[in-house]
């Protein structure tokens, strides 16, 4: 039986962020995809120009329809927009997603800058969606936002704020450290199991567009197929390292270009 995931989240008409990232990296792990929209996005490698936001009614809808007709293994949740959309989802992870993976991606700004979550629902992610997650994935400056204090610049203070970010009330923390300088990227995974430090070499390319998206699916579509935490974390970072190391293949925009999603999967004939 295949396994399925269902995606939460915003759209990127450039097919390199949000929705359409999500379905990719679904569809490379294995994993049968599923989609409920939260916003409408005008973007692409350069930016977004333009936002629409759905009606958390509409939201909840999508969401009712996939939970009760199809199964669910595993639930990613992206971009939210706002507070009321925030409320709509934990009202139907509540009543739909108990017993399954939760993976949180708190999506809060775009490569590009622009702001993807209002002010108001960071409180409202806070306490109401973080508790219903499995795992949540903040970067180092959505951390500091979800916690009130500047971001991390060492290990020593990421491990820090991972542990703060246990209280929130998720079993599991992966908290990503890009953002930090040097020569490699480090992730830290903290759980009551303790801590497990991910380390990859920065790969030298502009085209990451996406890659917290893709990180996140990659790591639903995981544990949708029975992974254990740390183990799904593993294979979803060196599913992202490929899709980013391959990126440059895809030639595609001007700007912050997607990470290849299907790099293991397609060959480019025109080497």
């Amino acid at each position: 039986m295949i396994a399925t995931a269902l995606s939460i989240a915003g759209s990127d008409p450039s097919g390199g962020a949000g929705i359409q990232a999500d379905l990719k990296a679904f569809s490379a792990r294995g994993v049968y995809g599923m989609t409920a929209l939260t916003a409408l996005t005008a973007q692409n490698t350069r930016g977004v120009t333009a936002i629409e936001v759905l009606t958390p009614a509409f939201v909840r809808a999508q969401l009712d329809a996939v939970f009760d007709d199809v199964r669910v293994d595993a639930v990613k949740v992206g971009m939210i927009a706002n507070a009321d959309i925030a409320r709509a989802v934990a009202d139907s992870l509540r009543q739909h997603a108990t017993a399954i993976p939760v993976v949180l991606d708190t999506v809060m700004i775009a490569k590009g800058g622009a702001k993807l979550l209002e002010d108001e629902a960071v409180g409202v992610v806070r306490q109401s969606l973080i508790p219903l997650a499995t795992v949540i994935t903040p970067n180092l400056p959505e951390a500091a936002t979800l916690l009130g204090c500047a971001a991390a610049t060492t290990r020593a203070e990421m491990a820090k704020q991972a542990a703060q970010l246990l209280t929130l009330g998720c079993p599991s923390v992966l908290l990503k450290g890009g953002h930090l300088e040097g020569s490699h990227s480090p992730d830290l995974l903290l759980n009551d199991s303790g801590a497990v430090w991910f380390d990859a070499p920065r790969i030298a390319t502009r085209n990451t567009h996406g890659t917290g998206c893709t990180l996140s699916a990659a790591l639903a579509a995981e544990l949708a197929k029975g992974a254990p935490i740390s183990a799904a974390v593993q294979s979803a970072k060196d599913y992202v390292a490929g899709a980013v190391k391959h990126a440059d293949a895809l030639r595609v925009g001007s700007g912050h270009g997607p990470t290849h999603h299907f790099h293991a999967l397609w060959s480019d004939e025109r080497r």
